[in-house]
């Protein structure tokens, strides 16, 4: 399989509860008002808990492509996590009191510091490279985070 960076993460201190933060973050149907690469996230089923699958459109520019992932990963009110089908990479939040708030952190984690042969070679031909694309994560973690830390300190 080819390389890929073994984890990608970022964090933003919180002004919120962990209860607060956790309905923004457990709430996946949402992930394309936070994320600026995934557009939209298909909930299969009605209810978000282990074993759960999605079906994800994502978009780079006037490209889109869609993956799949099953959440692998369900703590109320600390972490959520799902890994997607295409590229076998883990995204997660994690989330961890911090004084008045807490400290939300967003990963992508490459088990093995590897992805699929199909995986890198779409990155490699279509999103520009896989050290660029990586950049372009990181960046999109960044927003991401600062998205859902609007939204958890106006609900607070």
């Amino acid at each position: 399989m080819p390389e890929a960076t073994q984890l990608i993460e970022a964090s933003v201190k919180i002004d919120a509860t962990p209860q607060t933060v956790w309905s923004v973050v457990s709430d996946l149907r949402r992930m394309g008002e936070w994320s600026p690469q995934c557009v939209k996230m298909f909930i299969r089923g009605d209810e978000v808990g282990v074993g759960t699958r999605t079906i994800n459109l994502n978009r780079k520019g006037a490209l889109a492509w869609p993956t799949t992932a099953k959440v692998v990963r369900f703590d109320k009110d600390r972490a959520i996590a799902w890994r997607v089908t295409e590229n076998h990479t883990v995204w997660s939040y994690e989330i961890t009191p911090d004084g008045d708030g807490v400290q939300l952190t967003e990963r992508r984690e490459a088990p093995g510091g590897q992805v699929t042969a199909v995986s890198a070679t779409l990155t490699k031909w279509l999103l520009g490279g896989r050290e660029d694309f990586e950049v372009e994560l990181r960046e999109g973690m960044a927003e991401s985070l600062k998205r859902i830390k609007q939204a958890a300190e106006a609900a607070s």
